[in-house]
């Protein structure tokens, strides 16, 4: 009896230790631990604000985290070096004794390019999170340096979209990596050209305020709009297209609305939706600065604002009732398969 009183103690001890599995549990952690590069360092920090034990384990991809031995552990917040730039992503499971979560760097550390960002990890109204490392929002890829291009390679992804037009393509040819499929799915509403935004370099900045809320209306107005985004959203409710990265010029317009859509499919609440929108402002600011310097009234063509979001979302409130009722009625979105496919 003793022997087997033993053999069960072990037994539950060994259950004990392996209890985590790679997710989302207890306490939500996302808003307390976050994963950032320092450019001048070259190196990936982890920023914790937590008051307690925790564990961080790591993986090439979400489902091949090691949880049999930690890269890091510690007590209490602060700011922990994990490693220097590597030629692959990684993805984190942060285990403290009263919750986990997955975490990963949300901007990819790309070196001639602006705007590449992982959509996972973003918190829906129904408490679940958006898995990392299916879906990737990203600015042009012209311009990629041969580290930027194996990184990339590094997310095995499946299918790459390009919602710019062929004029654009013609004057600033994408960087290409091994195994994507490219679609060119090209949305112009109004039909924006490069040439003609020379004609806009005059106007006012109130004037280009109202063309970029009149574009984002466009966007879910114009026929062939609406079928690059059809075709999109028919990419991402197959399995085989991911992982999947979009973009177009900037990564901030057409892929905004792209981004906002496939974050509404999943159930996240517009306020969310708007912060992820935003940090294009953020993360575009160097590449578009000099310019901006040089002519002020420009500004609204090279960030985001609010306004300009919500103005899409205001009709498809108004003309359908909801988003949800948009993406259902006019892109044909079915938003149950696409919460089952992208949710933790």
């Amino acid at each position: 009896m003793k022997k087997l009183i033993f053999a069960l103690s072990i037994i539950f001890s060994l259950l004990a230790c392996n209890q985590h599995q790679i997710g989302y549990t207890g306490k939500d952690l996302t808003g307390k631990a976050t994963l950032m590069r320092n450019k001048q360092a070259d190196e990936s920090k982890l920023i914790l604000n937590v008051d307690e034990n925790w564990k961080l384990y790591e993986g090439r991809s979400v489902d091949a985290i090691d949880l049999s031995k930690p890269v890091a552990q510690g007590e209490g917040k602060g700011e922990f070096v994990l490693h220097a730039k590597r030629s692959y992503r990684s993805y984190f499971q942060l285990v403290t004794p009263t919750g986990t979560a997955v975490i990963a760097e949300r901007l990819l550390p790309m070196e001639g390019g602006y705007n590449f960002r992982d959509l996972g990890g973003v918190k829906a109204a129904d408490g679940r999170f958006v898995k990392w490392g299916e879906v990737f929002r990203t600015g042009d890829w012209a311009h990629l340096t041969e580290s930027d291009l194996q990184y990339l390679n590094s997310l095995s992804l499946a299918s790459v979209v390009d919602f710019r037009t062929e004029e654009e393509r013609q004057q600033e040819p994408s960087k290409k990596i091994d195994q994507a499929k490219v679609y060119n799915l090209t949305i112009a509403p109004g039909n924006l050209s490069v040439s003609s935004l020379s004609d806009v370099v005059r106007l006012p900045k109130e004037r280009l305020d109202t063309m970029m809320m009149d574009l984002n209306r466009a966007l879910l107005t114009d026929k062939e709009s609406i079928n690059q985004y059809r075709t999109f959203f028919r990419l991402l409710q197959n399995k085989e297209s991911l992982p999947l990265a979009f973009h177009c010029s900037a990564g901030k317009d057409r892929t905004g609305m792209a981004a906002a859509l496939f974050l509404f499919a999943l159930g996240v609440d517009e306020d969310v939706v708007l912060q992820d929108y935003m940090q294009s402002q953020i993360f575009l600011a160097d590449k578009y600065k000099k310019y901006i310097d040089q002519y002020p009234n420009l500004e609204p063509l090279l960030t985001v604002k609010p306004e300009y979001l919500q103005s899409g979302i205001v009709y498809m409130k108004k003309e359908f009732g909801t988003v949800e009722n948009y993406l259902k009625n006019v892109l044909k979105v079915d938003t149950a398969k696409m919460k089952k496919m992208y949710l933790y």
